[in-house]
């Protein structure tokens, strides 16, 4: 659907869309995020800093632990090849504008080699448009590499909200619809950012996956994303250490770089 036909449909059922959104933050089901550590250090190999920031995606929300979470399955993966020095931060509700205050607030206490965020979700369902999110971003990937020195920022992808269970249509359209389009303009965001890397977030949307409000993932998700994260962050340190050593490999460091 082009710009114009988007804002014609927006207008158009603009009060369907209002009083849906409201019986759906009514009836779904809050959940809590979920208990357990949000820093620590696991694993053995070469040293690995990880960064886990966003939403309440990022936070865990829909499972009882963190380690059926993003943070706890990706370290998991990781620390089979890694000695992970790990940190979740992230909060249910927040936007990119919140994000990017958190990360202005906090004080620089150490660096971080890889990022992983999850950040739009809320956006998405609150009305950012889509520019500004951008514009966000580009404050949140700015300040990654400026404050906190870091190498490499996987910006994961909206999930496929057009398949929501816990959305009636035509609110399930109309969010799946923004989704599609802020991933739009984050592939062509991160592709023009040397450091950075979109990640779409391909995992089946099958009742098993879901967390129970039909809205946020369940470990089966969290898995499927935290492997394929893992696969992506080995390969991109694997590339980095071939170009530092100008062609020549490390084998200290690419031991750990296995699967």
């Amino acid at each position: 659907m082009n710009s114009a036909g988007y804002y014609l449909a927006t207008i158009g059922l603009a009060p369907c869309l209002i009083a849906q959104g409201l019986y759906v933050r009514r009836v779904t089901p809050r959940l809590a995020e979920p208990e357990g550590e949000r820093s620590g250090t696991y694993g053995s190999g070469p040293h690995l800093k990880l960064l886990i920031l966003g939403d309440s995606a990022a936070a865990g929300v829909g499972v009882s632990t963190q380690g059926q979470a993003l943070s706890g399955q990706l370290v998991a993966r990781l620390g089979a090849s890694f000695e992970v020095n790990w940190r979740l931060m992230a909060q249910t509700g927040d936007k990119a504008k919140q994000v990017t205050a958190v990360l202005q607030q906090v004080a620089v206490q150490e660096h971080f080699d890889i990022v992983v965020t999850s950040i739009g979700v809320n956006d998405v369902t609150h009305g950012t448009k889509c520019k500004k999110w951008i514009s966000q971003q580009g404050q949140i990937v700015n300040l990654l590499q400026s404050k906190f020195h870091v190498q490499h920022i996987i910006l994961s992808g909206l999930p496929p909200m057009h398949l929501f269970p816990a959305l009636p249509q035509p609110l399930r359209w109309y969010l799946g619809l923004r989704a599609r389009r802020f991933n739009n303009a984050l592939k062509t965001f991160a592709a023009g950012c040397d450091r950075c890397e979109f990640v779409a977030i391909n995992f089946p949307l099958e009742a098993a996956y879901m967390a129970a409000d039909g809205f946020h993932p369940g470990a089966l998700a969290y898995s499927f994303w935290a492997g394929q994260l893992a696969k992506i962050i080995q390969s991109r340190l694997a590339v980095n250490v071939f170009q530092k050593g100008q062609g020549r490999r490390n084998p200290a460091i690419l031991e750990g770089i296995g699967g």
